[in-house]
């Protein structure tokens, strides 16, 4: 198994895939970069999955398990099996872990009275946050949860709520997620780690939400959604809907919650609908495989989950870059393709890169993880690289860049002084 360096706490990586080679390319690039000092991968995936992964760099040092049936809780199952670690990490094959990702997910598990964590998600633009802190209730309805700083924190969610995770950036106590039988099958598709949450909150785990454990996800095109986010099939939805409902929701109050759940797909559609990915067909016909789902969903039996044995392999620990020098790259907007040549060409070193790059514009920034293995800013040098504040800054080049640096720095583990 080899030995866990002092304090860390080995754990390993779990990432379904199924259709998105090139998404897992990417994910499994930003993987090879963390700098947590003692992990292992596993990779569940389909055929295609399983050639990008043979492919990467490390191969031989990646669990691999061949799986090609549209069930995540299933596979993820399967991830959990095969995993030997002390905690189990969760990303979607469309997502990128920042560097220090995995350091801040498990620090909480220092603590043996914690159960799960979850961290933060932005998205395409790599600036919005797309998923914080979160709670649900056991009629599905969740809601955004005030958590202030950036420390890791176990907040008491409100009567009714449990603390809601997000299954692309999560992490479980493998001797209690093992102990629950893992995801349940009946959730082929959405709502599985709801499920769990809501599993996790009935025997009084403690959960721990993480802020400086980010990711950033693409929402990945697939069958049930466009790469413009649009949905194309909402079967699974409704089906799994009905699932939580039978298990988490009082029988006098079911009706009521799928019929709000309903609206707010309906609404949701209506959305799509004005934007132009989608026509009025398509939302009578959407709506019809949610109803059908929803029935289906509702016959599906909810089973008591056996429970998962210790895991069937050793642990395989992954290189990763624990302790790699971090390198800042930054300039103008003419200057952009020496500054690819040079950031590629550290990153195939070993350096964690960040290039930074300003037009003399207030265009809104963008944050994107290069396929060559490195992060790359690109933006205004007036412009906005979070959603508050003035709409124009007044700032010189080397002040602007100072700033962008430090707004990172925790998330990237650059310092606030770089290389040029």
């Amino acid at each position: 198994m080899g030995r866990a360096p002092d304090d860390a706490i080995a754990t390993s990586i779990v990432i379904v895939s199924r259709g998105r080679p090139e998404t897992l390319r990417l994910c499994l690039a930003g993987v090879a970069q963390l700098d947590h000092p003692f992990f292992e991968v596993i990779v569940v995936a389909c055929p295609a999955g399983i050639k990008v992964t043979n492919d990467t760099p490390h191969a031989d040092r990646i669990k691999r398990i061949a799986f090609d049936v549209p069930n995540i809780s299933a596979a993820r199952n399967l991830g959990i099996a095969a995993a030997a670690g002390a905690v189990i990490a969760f990303i979607d094959d469309d997502a990128v872990p920042a560097p220090t990702w995995l350091c801040h997910l498990v620090a909480p598990f220092r603590d043996p009275a914690i159960a799960a964590a979850g961290g933060y998600v932005r998205g395409r633009n790599g600036i919005d946050h797309q998923w914080r802190a979160r709670i649900v209730s056991g009629r599905g309805d969740d809601q955004p949860f005030d958590i202030s700083g950036t420390a890791p924190v176990c907040p008491p969610p409100p009567d009714g709520f449990s603390i809601k995770l997000q299954g692309t950036n999560m992490a479980h106590r493998r001797s209690v997620l093992a102990a629950m039988g893992g995801f349940d099958p009946a959730f082929r598709f959405f709502l599985d780690e709801t499920d769990l949450d809501l599993r996790h909150a009935a025997r009084k785990s403690r959960v721990a939400v993480v802020p400086l454990a980010e990711v950033h996800h693409g929402y990945g095109e697939s069958p049930r959604r466009a790469a413009d986010r649009s949905p194309r099939d909402l079967t699974e939805i409704g089906a799994s809907m009905a699932c939580f409902l039978a298990r988490h929701c009082p029988a006098c109050a079911r009706d009521d919650a799928w019929l709000r759940f309903r609206s707010t797909q309906r609404q949701g559609l209506l959305r799509h609908m004005q934007r132009g990915p989608i026509g009025p067909d398509d939302v009578l016909r959407l709506l019809r495989g949610l109803d059908r789902g929803y029935a289906v969903g509702r016959g599906r039996p909810l089973a008591p989950l056996p429970a998962i044995p210790s895991a069937h392999s050793p642990f395989l620990p992954f290189p990763g870059r624990p302790g790699a020098p971090r390198a800042v790259l930054s300039g103008r907007l003419w200057s952009r393709r020496s500054m690819r040549r040079e950031a590629a060409k550290r990153a195939a070193q070993g350096d964690i890169v960040s290039v930074f790059r300003f037009s003399h514009t207030a265009l809104r920034h963008r944050v994107r993880f290069h396929p060559d293995g490195y992060w790359e800013q690109i933006g205004g040098l007036w412009g906005r690289s979070t959603r508050q504040g003035p709409a124009r800054l007044s700032l010189r080049f080397s002040t602007r860049l100072r700033l962008e640096i430090a707004r990172v720095a925790e998330i990237r583990g650059c310092g606030t002084e770089g290389g040029h």
